[in-house]
């Protein structure tokens, strides 16, 4: 255990930060899964709508640092070629 002030203080920080970074990381996840549930229900318009709201998610946890932006960019590629193939395939 810590036993300087400073020491005692970063012990708190690290503890604050790690809440606020498992937050941010369980949000980007939901956010996620909501969108391949979306995709997997066949509903193009639902997906799109959606997209959009798991795009703004995951651009937020770029700002954040919880992902890389190439990360991000590679997750919102791929969504979109899957909404995009959902919206094609109903048509």
């Amino acid at each position: 255990m810590a036993n300087h002030v400073s020491a005692l203080k970063r012990a708190r920080q690290t503890v604050t930060r790690t809440d606020v970074n498992r937050a941010n990381r369980s949000r980007v996840r939901t956010s996620l899964r909501a969108m391949r549930e979306a995709i997997t229900a066949g509903d193009a318009k639902v997906a799109q709508t959606q997209y959009r709201e798991t795009v703004s998610t995951l651009d937020k946890s770029v700002q954040k640092g919880v992902l890389h932006k190439n990360t991000v960019s590679r997750y919102k590629s791929r969504l979109n070629k899957r909404v995009k193939a959902l919206a094609t395939a109903k048509a």
